[in-house]
């Protein structure tokens, strides 16, 4: 005599993951990053030395880019969608980011949502909560996800 046992059914997982220009409408104006389906919250940036920082990466390059009328610059954690393979919505806040003329056209409408066109240049600061481990992770998904360059200032050793 054969007796199958028939398993209970499994809860079907629920998902309610949003997609990264969801994301950017729901989270305009926080201080967070969407990784593997998951609203990240970070502490703010480093205070005034980070702020410093930024301010005088996106002087460098937007003054560069006006001058050269090359593209759009961004700054203060704009959303960016940074699709990998198993996070096709991932979303991070650059510091500061170049998209030349090339990739979003000088008279397009720039989105109020997250960016979905990947950077030609992405400018990170060192914040004193990053760890190298998560700051070298992010940047190896940017590269992945076809930005041309990455530069990583850290404010604590200048470098």
């Amino acid at each position: 005599m054969n007796a199958t046992v028939t398993p209970p059914p499994q809860p079907v997982p629920t998902t309610n993951r949003m997609t990264a220009e969801e994301f950017g409408l729901k989270h305009a104006g926080e201080h967070v990053e969407y990784i593997n389906g998951e609203v990240k919250e970070f502490p703010m940036s480093g205070g005034g030395k980070h702020g410093k920082v930024c301010y005088r990466a996106s002087m460098v390059v937007g003054q560069f880019v006006d001058a050269t009328n090359w593209g759009h610059v961004f700054i203060n954690d704009t959303f960016v969608k940074v699709p990998t393979k198993d996070d096709p919505d991932r979303v991070y806040g650059p510091d500061v980011c170049f998209i030349s003329f090339e990739r979003l056209p000088k008279d397009a409408e720039v989105t109020a949502s997250t960016l979905t066109i990947i950077p030609n240049l992405v400018i990170e600061v060192r914040s004193p909560f990053d760890t190298w481990t998560s700051v070298f992770a992010k940047i190896v998904d940017y590269l992945n996800a076809g930005v041309s360059a990455v530069v990583l200032l850290d404010p604590t050793t200048q470098t």
